[in-house]
């Protein structure tokens, strides 16, 4: 092969181009993407940026050392087609690139809420630029609501609380991260957000935005309604692949791919937030929407790409993520289930500092911590040695 294409210059998409080149594909290296900008890192959006700790040179995910990779970029360009039969990827100014391969980086959109978007104060929180658009509007005093408590919601309703807002948190759920740390965790992210003085709304729907021009108040289901100068939805995000319809890949939530993020098309492969390799460890397909698999995936993919079919590489690691809110930092690895036993080895929740440990009978399945880095890592490692969830015992 002496012609790729990365479609997605994100961390994904760059991890992908650093990956190929380190295994030493010399050919030519197109990235395309589809922010007119260089890549950046989106962890600081609603933290750091947020709070105006950093500005947007400081999440420049580019170095010097970049530059000897050789990479043409077509930034502000976005792809609308990949046409597999004739191997090309064409993008909205009509321009069609000839490849002989191509990674699939496009990642993924922030869900919004049906009929907001003509509402002014309604914010999405995904891009630079939508981080630019809230934190102008964070002042102290204003009223925000944040819809949705996972972990974008969570980590920016700590950065307003911390700059003066009034925030209130609505989840739809019965606590803030139910789906991904189990009850413990949720005791800890509801006990935080209390702790900071934001009111926590869970098990409440949202129906509507009040407002003719701008955002005045968000009204939920049981007839409640929030005041608001300012509403951040945070409700989910969906893969970024309607730009593949048709072009023969399987397309359900993510691109379905093997555990080496192979598609069914020759030469095609997917990571980062669009991607949904099937994941030995959990025994099903599975798209990681965090960091760490960003930054992994890439590498069993550019192995599995220069490789050909008869490669044998997989991305195996365990679900891994952290988040810093109010001053803590959670790390999280594994997968809980909802019958797991939790042992708090380590610290207690009143010291704002433990290490949690997760089973499903005696095998250990995941591994919580606050402001425990060092005993985290140690028990990140011993989830990981315990292997893939027996296949009676995998989440569903």
């Amino acid at each position: 092969m002496r012609n790729l294409v990365v479609v997605g210059a994100s961390l994904a998409g760059l991890s992908a181009a650093r990956a190929l080149r380190a295994r030493g594909y010399d050919g030519r290296l197109l990235l395309v993407g589809a922010e007119d900008i260089p890549p950046y890192d989106r962890p600081p959006l609603s933290k750091d940026y947020l709070l105006g700790r950093a500005q947007a040179a400081d999440l420049a995910l580019t170095t010097d050392s970049d530059t000897a990779l050789d990479l043409e970029w077509r930034l502000g360009w976005r792809a609308v087609r990949l046409d597999a039969a004739e191997r090309a990827v064409e993008l909205d100014d009509g321009t069609r690139v000839v490849t002989d391969g191509v990674v699939v980086a496009t990642g993924a959109t922030a869900v919004p809420l049906p009929g907001t978007a003509r509402l002014a104060g309604v914010h999405l929180l995904r891009t630079l630029a939508d981080a630019e658009a809230l934190r102008a509007e964070l002042r102290p005093g204003a009223r925000l609501v944040v819809v949705g408590a996972g972990l974008i919601g969570a980590e920016a309703a700590s950065s307003a609380a911390a700059l003066g807002l009034n925030v209130t948190v609505v989840e739809r759920g019965p606590a803030p991260l139910t789906r991904i740390l189990g009850r413990v965790g949720n005791e800890v992210s509801a006990a935080l957000h209390a702790e900071h003085g934001i009111r926590l709304i869970t098990g409440a729907a949202v129906t509507e935005l009040a407002g003719r021009d701008r955002v005045t108040g968000v009204l939920l289901a049981d007839g409640r309604l929030l005041p608001a100068d300012v509403v951040l939805v945070a409700i989910g995000s969906r893969p970024s692949v309607d730009w593949l319809a048709g072009s023969g890949l399987e397309l359900d939530d993510g691109v379905v791919c093997d555990a080496g993020c192979a598609t069914a098309l020759p030469n095609v492969v997917a990571v980062g937030d669009c991607a949904r390799p099937y994941h030995p460890w959990l025994r099903r397909h599975h798209r990681a929407q965090h960091w760490t698999a960003a930054l992994e995936q890439p590498e069993v993919a550019a192995a599995r790409l220069l490789d050909g079919p008869g490669g044998s590489s997989a991305y195996t690691s365990a679900p891994y993520f952290w988040s810093d809110q109010f001053g803590v930092r959670i790390q999280f690895a594994g997968h809980t289930g909802p019958d797991d036993r939790v042992e708090i080895t380590d610290g207690s929740f009143e010291e704002r500092s433990f290490l949690a440990v997760f089973r499903r009978g005696e095998l250990p399945t995941a591994v919580l911590a606050m402001n425990r880095p060092k005993l985290f890592g140690r028990a990140r490692r011993l989830i990981a040695a315990a292997g893939p969830l027996p296949a009676a015992q995998r989440p569903r």
